[in-house]
């Protein structure tokens, strides 16, 4: 039992970190592209120096691919193992009195947000790894802001990409609050925390909304 119960604990630790270390990425992924929106020149810099810098191609980007892979599948196997472990059922389901909609449903909104990054590597990793890996295409640090334009043309596509940022809103307010709890952050600075986590969770993906849409009607002007 002893046993069982550290596991869990370590898997639910994980879990939390590799999703701690995804919030990271995602600040610094939405402050590149927040600047699409008013300096095409400066996103076009930033962008050159992520695609071409050796550390960010061969170190980071590795790192990051695995953390979104590991994350995953870390919480599809929590959530096999917690539906497995409800071997009584409960005689009266009492909903959101027990939970909220959004804990219950974390494994939903994971896998729109695993359809969108597949959706979001089509569009701009796999392209630039064609760029550079197989048509050996030459530089052109003034790229990366006419090809993220052209992505958001289409009414249907980038109405795709605002709903999935709706469920990643969804997906960080249970879990990135949920985070510090599991790594064990219990302490007078856990309320101010939780807020941050709950603020963090509508700015950050309503920030990527109105990117989106700007370049959208961008494009369209």
């Amino acid at each position: 039992m002893s046993g069982l119960i550290k596991s869990s604990i370590a898997r639910k630790v994980a879990m939390a970190l590799s999703g701690l270390f995804l919030v990271f990425f995602l600040l610094q992924h939405f402050t590149i592209n927040f600047t699409s929106i008013f300096s095409p020149d400066t996103f076009n810099e930033l962008s050159h120096f992520m695609g071409t810098n050796p550390l960010v191609q061969f170190a980071l980007q590795p790192v990051l691919i695995f953390g979104v892979v590991f994350h995953f599948v870390m919480g599809f196997i929590l959530e096999v193992k917690n539906r497995n472990a409800r071997a009584v059922k409960y005689a009266k389901y009492s909903g959101g009195a027990n939970s909220s909609w959004m804990s219950r449903n974390m494994i939903l909104s994971g896998l729109v947000i695993l359809a969108f990054l597949g959706l979001h590597f089509y569009d701009f990793w796999i392209p630039e790894m064609v760029h550079k890996y197989v048509e050996f295409a030459p530089e052109d640090p003034t790229r990366y802001y006419h090809e993220l334009l052209e992505k958001f043309v289409s009414p249907l596509r980038t109405g795709i990409y605002v709903l999935s940022f709706v469920f990643l809103a969804l997906h960080l307010w249970h879990g990135f609050a949920s985070s510090f709890q599991s790594v064990g952050f219990n302490n007078k600075f856990s309320v101010g925390a939780t807020k941050f986590a709950k603020v963090f969770a509508i700015v950050i993906p309503l920030g990527f909304i109105i990117i989106s849409l700007v370049l959208h009607f961008n494009h369209n002007h």
